[in-house]
């Protein structure tokens, strides 16, 4: 197998790569797209990162598996029509190819394929791409394991591996257990390449079911929220549970974190509220930013910070499922929108918390708005209650402020940071949901 991959004519490779949909920059100018590094998995499937390059210096790196044509004479071609070369992550042989490598813990040039523990995988398995993504791109084989490809290419270990590796490591039984990897470690970028998990077979998506059982089950809905509690609980614990590794071990937030968030919030409070535009449903808080304002340095001048650990990061419904063994949690990669190395900060836990309860209002309203259904009065407060419950009796509480009052009060702050940014999404995205963190930031407001 040559290493050459020169025959491919970077003009074709630049206008292929960005009409694809995984392509995040479409509305910017690209003046370049390279191969910067490349493994070869078999005779006509070759592992690439692309680099594309912009005119104020900038580049994108991105993961690209090509399968390629072979002419008369044996050699690879690319033609302009793409007939030559194709995504292969499409293709269920990519994904076979990428497992045995796994398996076999292969180091090859840059990169490296590992494997935590378990069986050999079936070669007979049945491989399949997992609908359409626009970022990452996921593969399932026959109902046992699922890998996620990640596209576009960050510099240094993703989260959800590092989480994923930690909790495995400790049996954590509420995850989706890591079973391998690959990543690159070159000298245009180090990273992680690729996630393989346990998949969950016949397990229920969290958002779906809350939403199917506020219309067919309200009370036996908020049971399973207790106990979904009671699972975020035991993962704060777990993931503040070792005190030897650095990378995980619980630390006293400094007070100049603690300024740093308040002032954050501030200043997205000032944002939304300077160019919030006048409708029904914005009239409940129209003119009240400064309120708002007032609310949090109220809060914040109460507020004792408890420790920060390693979090979800972007924690609600819809990065759940239950399956036989109970609540799994998915998905521990952090806000996709923010940077890499942001998202592996350690922060309060109460941070998941406020994601979680602010899903709760968001499933009250999506009973109506998707579903034509009503959720039951008061059902939201005793969703939020029960959560707790279930979150307070698990968790370790020295990760937390000390006394009810001063979780209450960085609760209400988290509360007030989410309700904003869902202000600010919704006015961009889906005007027809601006009602729902319009509620929560009143709610925020009027509470004592």
């Amino acid at each position: 197998m040559t290493s050459d991959l020169t025959f491919i004519d970077e003009q074709v490779l630049n206008e292929w790569v960005v009409a694809q949909r995984w392509f995040a920059s479409k509305t910017r100018e690209v003046s370049s797209v390279e191969i910067v590094d490349s493994v070869w998995l078999s005779d006509e499937l070759v592992l690439c990162l692309i680099e594309a390059r912009f005119p104020v210096g900038t580049h994108e790196t991105y993961q690209v598996p090509l399968a390629l044509r072979r002419g008369g004479d044996g050699e690879p071609i690319f033609e302009a029509d793409g007939s030559a070369v194709y995504d292969a992550l499409a293709d269920p042989e990519t994904g076979r190819e990428l497992l045995k490598a796994m398996h076999a813990g292969r180091d090859v040039g840059d990169f490296a394929f590992r494997w935590t523990a378990g069986e050999a995988p079936d070669e007979s398995l049945n491989v399949r791409p997992v609908g359409v993504e626009q970022s990452n791109t996921s593969i399932v084989f026959g109902n046992e394991l699922i890998m996620k490809a990640i596209r576009r290419i960050e510099p240094g270990v993703n989260p959800e591996l590092e989480l994923l590796r930690f909790l495995t490591k400790r049996g954590f039984p509420h995850i989706a257990a890591l079973h391998g990897w690959y990543e690159v470690d070159g000298r245009h970028v180090s990273a992680t390449l690729g996630i393989l998990q346990e998949f969950l077979d016949g397990a229920h998506d969290g958002w779906e079911l809350t939403l199917d059982e506020l219309a067919s089950d309200p009370e036996g809905l908020l049971d399973r929220v207790e106990d979904l509690g009671v699972v975020i609980g035991e993962l704060h614990t777990a993931l503040g549970s070792d005190n030897s590794d650095p990378d995980f071990a619980p630390v006293e937030p400094s007070a100049e974190s603690l300024s740093i968030l308040y002032a954050d919030v501030d200043e997205q409070i000032e944002r939304v509220f300077l160019d919030l535009p006048e409708s029904e449903a914005t009239a409940p808080i129209q003119g009240r930013g400064q309120d708002v304002r007032e609310k949090l340095s109220l809060l914040a001048h109460a507020t004792v910070g408890g420790r920060v650990i390693r979090t979800h990061g972007d924690l609600h419904l819809g990065q759940t499922m239950l399956s036989s063994r109970g609540w799994v949690v998915l998905d521990f990669e952090g806000e996709p929108a923010r940077p890499l190395p942001e998202r592996r900060l350690k922060r309060s836990p109460l941070r998941d918390v406020a994601g979680m309860l602010r899903s709760f209002s968001y499933a009250t309203a999506g009973s109506k708005l998707l579903r034509g259904h009503e959720a039951p009065d008061g059902w939201e407060e005793r969703a939020r209650e029960r959560f707790l419950a279930g979150y307070h009796r698990a968790v370790d509480s020295s990760l937390l402020p000390p006394g009810q009052q001063a979780t209450e009060q960085l609760l209400a702050v988290f509360e007030m940071e989410k309700a904003v940014y869902e202000l600010r999404y919704e006015l961009n995205n889906r005007p027809d949901w601006v009602a729902i963190p319009v509620a929560g930031i009143l709610r925020l407001l009027e509470s004592e």
